[in-house]
């Protein structure tokens, strides 16, 4: 039989870049690409959902890694905001600072200024506190108020002194002598101008004795009367002195203050704060009464001011800068590359003191979401929902707009220190979340709030279209990566040959890869190899170098399997003829590399009625896929042989030597041909291996990873002696798919291999057993000689065996037959 219609010609297996349609020499001549290729829907996608300024209309990125998603969308933001400036539109970018809440000294206060305020609003507390210390310090070891204090103290000493003098005359008219102890007063008896000792005491009279002190208890009422007039003159004058240096005070804080509240007089949240820290100041002004070079010493002459063993009293002068835009331009672009809790959204930072851990509001940091507020934030959504407790706080900070410091650990029900809760401060911001499609489609159905805040999704399409426009830009984006990483330029056959392997990315003759990150790592690894030849522009070789190189670096896997059936140890003929026996193709994907490899295919069929038994699935070494294709399968032996009767046979499929699971439906055909093989009782071709996968009318189907099929047996092939018959068949469908390596395309061109298309079971039955498939006749008999009516032949006879086998087994109740 003549199988040459179904052979594909050589210049058909693989898509060649012609050089001379390009009309310049080298990349040299060419404007580096500043757009992006193929990615209109995408781009339209983004500068919609920059643009459109509502809640909710946060932008999903969803393609492969390496289309370019986010150097898109950091380019277009750039490209908005440079609009904007153009149309002198304003941006809501401001500074935020966290100040000392004096009502409630655990919740840190936030105050907003305008861009570059914060640094010097606080600078401006920092000198106010600076000229405090030094003024009140020079009002306070002033002549006159040391007078002025000295004479309220010598008023009050004098005072109690007084007070003390007429107790004494009074208790020694009594008889009473007033001593100090160490125990305080004490009221002694005097006899004949003498004290009485205690024995002497005892030894007057009980009637004397009650009578003194009798006396004695009216003393110690009257010396108690006088300890609370000498405190209340110890109270009055420690009021006089509060209220003299309170008044030395307001006199010298007035004039400081009062230039700061002229200054912030639009800002009311700051007016409150200066009036509150005014306050303050004249309520601790003895805290500045000390130079401020003037630090007392302890023991080994460690310093013992407030701010290393106490509350430090110049706390609230303190400003703490938590959001600094001052040297930014436009509205901020923040890309995250690490978003955890705390990187997103700040931290509470705590030092160690005497035995335990304090924070204040200076111990505030800022997260990647603060530091983007008013702009632009890009986060990458698996980095996003793998971090803990990191993808609920976001959504909540982007439905309510506010956002604020909270423990990591209470997010994740743990047990936090008591420390600070700081106000939440108003965020504006536009979130660009960066991710894969699949990703993408979990979250909008099992996440009910993901609809709500991300309403703009941006596809990135992993290939285009390979038309004129689409091939310049290629060569212009190649000329760019040259200017930008400082690389050899690279001729038109050079350019040529990286999208030919563009074309083989994504396996379409009429397609290129938009995967832009790969292209440029092809062309520095052929720039890389143009270097050590001291070539003087990167050539065709060049990138085929570059290409077998990087298959060399990962092929190690395919190079064993291939020693394996070298050696013998995996079992693939590819000479000869064997009834129920092909050779199918699969593909093996090891993240890194991808390649394909011939598997032996049996069929064994018997009398019984159990059907086509899948092995592979009986061992539980079959996927779902696998599954779905050996029914279909059945189903298409059931709808052309079995009209007028019932099947009446078991058919055993297997794939030798495979002990790592199938899955997929590609050698759904490869099976049905060796089951028909195995009834027709035909030998098939063992030179010429198979994929494809079929539906319930026996038309042969598109399968994926052809290329890496094809050229795995041709290996296999090549390895074993090419013997000019040798070849694979494959869906007619795949023929656009065909971007086979170069030594293949040459050996089918030498007549060497074969490469052969089908749409049916039936071509593919005759190209594999050299017998015609067979066509149904108007009695709805085959021709006998053919595969179907064998086939038929065969089922009729092993359903009458089957019959009388049932019919002479002796009845297990009666015992006859």
């Amino acid at each position: 039989m003549n199988i040459s219609r179904y052979e594909v010609a050589a210049d058909s297996l693989a898509w060649r870049c012609d050089p001379a349609q390009f009309e310049f020499d080298c990349t040299e001549e060419l404007a580096p690409l500043h757009e992006f290729i193929g990615q209109d829907r995408a781009i339209r996608a983004i500068e919609f959902g920059l643009s459109m300024d509502r809640d909710g209309y946060n932008i999903y990125l969803a393609g492969l890694t390496g289309t370019g998603k986010t150097s898109v969308a950091r380019t277009y933001i750039a490209k908005l905001i440079e609009q904007r400036r153009e149309r002198d539109e304003t941006y809501q970018v401001s500074d935020w600072c966290y100040i000392y809440s004096f009502s409630q000294p655990d919740r840190p206060r936030m105050v907003k200024l305008p861009k570059g305020g914060g640094k010097v609003f606080r600078d401006d507390i920092t000198t106010l506190l600076q000229h405090l210390r030094r003024d009140l310090a020079k009002a306070f070891s002033s002549e006159e108020y040391k007078a002025q204090r000295k004479a309220i103290v010598d008023e009050s000493q004098s005072r109690q002194q007084e007070m003390f003098n007429e107790l004494r005359s009074e208790a020694a008219k009594k008889g009473f002598l007033i001593q100090t102890t160490q125990a305080g007063l004490a009221l002694v008896p005097i006899k004949d101008g003498k004290a009485l000792s205690q024995d002497e005491f005892m030894a007057l009279k009980e009637r004397e004795r009650a009578k003194i002190e009798k006396a004695r208890d009216q003393l110690r009422k009257e010396m108690e009367s006088l300890f609370e007039g000498a405190h209340e003159i110890e109270r009055n004058a420690a009021e006089r002195l509060q209220e003299s240096d309170r008044q030395v005070a307001e006199h010298t804080v007035a004039r400081l203050y009062d230039g700061l509240s002229n200054k912030y007089a639009d800002a009311p949240a700051i007016l409150q704060f200066l009036n509150e820290l005014k306050s303050y100041t004249l309520d601790k002004a003895d805290s500045f009464k000390s130079p401020q070079d003037e630090k007392s010493e302890g023991l080994l002459g460690l310093a013992l001011d407030g701010s290393r063993f106490g509350p430090d009293p110049f706390l609230p002068f303190q400003v703490n800068v938590f959001v600094d835009n001052s040297a930014t331009e436009g509205p901020p672009i923040v890309t995250e590359t690490n978003p955890s809790y705390v990187n997103l959204f700040g931290k509470i930072e705590r030092k160690f003191m005497l035995g335990g851990y304090i924070s204040d509001h200076t111990m505030l940091k800022p997260g990647a979401l603060h530091l983007a507020n008013g702009g632009y934030l890009l986060l990458s959504a698996a980095d996003v929902l793998m971090s803990p407790a990191v993808w609920p706080a976001l959504k909540r900070a982007l439905k309510t707009r506010e956002l604020g410091i909270e423990e990591p650990f209470e997010q994740l029900g743990l047990v936090a220190p008591q420390g600070l809760r700081p106000l939440p401060i108003p965020i504006h911001v536009k979130v660009v979340l960066i991710g894969d499609s699949s990703l993408y489609q979990l979250l909008s159905m099992y996440d009910e709030d993901f609809w709500e805040i991300f309403k703009v999704k941006a596809d990135f399409n992993y290939e285009v279209s390979r038309t004129s426009d689409n091939m310049q830009a290629y060569a212009a984006f190649i000329a760019g990566c040259c200017v930008d990483c400082e690389l050899k330029h690279f001729d038109r056959s050079a350019v040529g040959r990286v999208m030919e392997y563009a074309s083989r990315m994504v396996a379409n003759q009429e397609k290129l890869s938009s995967r832009f990150a790969f292209i440029k790592e092809l062309v520095e690894e052929s720039e890389y190899w143009a270097r050590r030849e001291n070539a003087g522009l990167v050539s065709a070789e060049h990138v085929q170098k570059a290409i077998e190189e990087r298959r060399f670096r990962h092929n190690l896997p395919d190079e064993r399997l291939q020693e394996m059936i070298g050696e013998g140890t995996i079992l693939i003929d590819t000479r000869g003829s064997v009834v129920g026996q092909v050779n199918g193709l699969s593909v093996y994907s090891m993240g890194d590399i991808t390649f394909g490899k011939p598997s032996r295919i049996t069929c064994r069929t018997y009398l019984g009625r159990d059907g086509v038994i899948n092995i592979e699935r009986e061992a539980n070494l079959s996927g779902s896929s696998h599954d779905k294709g050996v029914l279909i399968m059945a189903g298409y032996l059931g709808w052309r042989y079995a009209q007028d009767a019932p099947l009446a046979l078991t058919a055993s499929l297997c794939f030798e030597q495979s002990y790592g699971g199938v899955d997929g439906d590609s050698a759904s055909c490869a099976e049905l041909y060796a089951l028909l093989s195995s009834l027709a009782n035909v030998p098939l071709r063992q030179d010429i291996a198979v994929t494809g996968s079929i539906n319930q009318r026996g038309e042969v189907q598109p399968i994926g990873g052809v290329n890496q099929k094809i050229e795995g047996f041709f290996n296999v092939c090549r390895a074993q002696g090419l013997t000019g018959t040798q070849g694979v068949m494959i869906p007619s469908r795949n023929l656009r798919n065909l971007t086979l390596r170069e030594e293949v395309v040459d050996a089918v061109r030498k007549g060497e291999f074969h490469v052969y298309v089908v749409d049916s079971v039936e071509q593919g039955i005759e190209i594999l057993s050299g017998m015609t498939a067979g066509v149904k006749r108007t009695d709805g008999t085959y021709p006998p000689r053919s595969i179907n009516g064998r086939v038929i032949a065969e089922l009729r006879s092993m359903a009458a065996k089957l019959k009388a086998y049932q019919g002479a087994r002796p009845d297990e109740s009666t015992g006859k037959a």
